[in-house]
């Protein structure tokens, strides 16, 4: 029996601090004018000081969770797509496993640049297609602000923070995932990039003194590639999904500037109404663009059942994706009863006393056999 990736919950989580471009015109030679006219971007969110990938990752993965209500323990993967994970390792994958009680899952996290969410949802969706899994959580989520140098107005009014996440299910209902199309071009990977950090450039005081730890991009470059692939990974991917461009329900395009989105619509002959665009008020969120567009235009009405959609990224590597998705799930989601929402809660409370308790008991081994030997030793 064939096999299907269905999408059939979705979350997204943005930051409550809102960035503005007149804020930003106050700390660097910049106007609202200025932004606009070249980007689109109207503000962007922040995180707060607390809020990490991990903790924005794990809200809009609660949030798809709930919509399909589904038990984060029947969970067979979690994908993290980010390029600020919390830590070089462990996996911000496994945080949120920790954090979701998600025993049984695998867990980890995907680095393509901006157009990484689309590329963890090519491979979540084959490992579903494949029969490996049944459940793969797919997230997209970026702290860019601690990597941004805010004095540098060709890098910091561009990118904001979030995180939104889609959890794929299979399914013997034809549709889903229907086709995706991977790319890459290694050579330009200086054009869009951090410098330091890595084993090439390991953190130094002589690192961060020349301010390597920040983004660093040849925007004119990045713009060129960024609307030669767009169309043309779009075309090939509806190729593969036998899909016609005119049944094109709707276009979700990373967000990164609105001209990018504007040429590749103009390309493929799309009308307003078939682009989805809010880089207005979150800017560039890296690989939590696309899926945070695509909550927005579920909240929107947007999306409807049996719709075809298509999203495409773009960014470092330099790399570039597209999928084409058959909406197979009824909309409005209705809403759940309220016992279920009060167990959810209970479930995330107890994952967190589950983890501390393994962490306690790893300690009070580890005590122990640390007295064991100190007291042979003395023997």
């Amino acid at each position: 029996m064939a096999r299907y990736a269905q999408i059939v919950g979705w979350g997204m989580y943005v930051p409550s601090e809102i960035l503005t471009n007149d804020d930003l015109a106050s700390v660097v030679d910049t106007s609202d004018d200025w932004i606009r006219a070249r980007t689109g971007i109207v503000e962007r969110r922040i995180a707060a000081p607390k809020e990490t990938t991990a903790t924005m990752a794990i809200r809009a993965a609660q949030a798809a969770l709930r919509v399909a209500n589904a038990n984060p323990t029947r969970l067979d993967l979690i994908i993290v797509a980010t390029a600020t994970p919390d830590y070089p390792f462990p996996a911000t994958a496994c945080l949120v496993q920790d954090a979701l009680g998600a025993t049984k899952a695998g867990a980890f996290d995907l680095s393509a640049g901006c157009t990484s969410f689309v590329y963890a949802l090519a491979v979540g969706s084959q490992m579903i297609i494949s029969g490996a899994y049944d459940q793969v959580l797919v997230i997209g989520a970026e702290t860019l602000s601690r990597i941004v140098n805010w004095t540098d107005r060709n890098t910091c009014v561009l990118f904001g923070d979030g995180a939104g996440a889609v959890l794929l299910q299979a399914s013997a209902v034809p549709g889903g995932v229907l086709s995706a199309v991977l790319g890459a071009d290694g050579s330009g990977g200086d054009l869009l990039m951090l410098p330091a950090g890595g084993s090439r450039h390991p953190a130094s005081a002589e690192t961060v003194a020349q301010g390597l730890h920040y983004v660093q991009m040849n925007g004119r470059e990045i713009f060129r590639f960024a609307t030669r692939v767009t169309a043309r990974a779009t075309r090939q991917a509806l190729d593969e999904a036998d899909v016609n461009l005119e049944d094109i329900s709707l276009f979700i395009s990373h967000q990164a500037n609105g001209r990018i989105i504007q040429s590749a619509a103009k390309s493929l002959k799309l009308p307003p109404e078939k682009v989805f665009v809010n880089l207005d008020r979150y800017g560039n969120t890296s690989s939590a663009s696309v899926p945070i567009a695509l909550c927005e235009a579920i909240e929107q009405d947007r999306v409807k059942r049996d719709d075809h959609l298509v999203m495409v990224g773009f960014g470092a590597g330099l790399t570039w994706a597209a999928v084409v998705v058959k909406w197979g799930v009824p909309l409005p989601v209705p809403r759940p009863p309220r016992w279920t929402v009060v167990w959810r809660r209970a479930r995330y409370r107890w994952a967190a006393v589950r983890s501390y308790l393994h962490r306690l008991g790893r300690r009070i081994l580890s005590a122990l056999i640390g007295l064991f030997v100190r007291n042979n030793g003395s023997g």
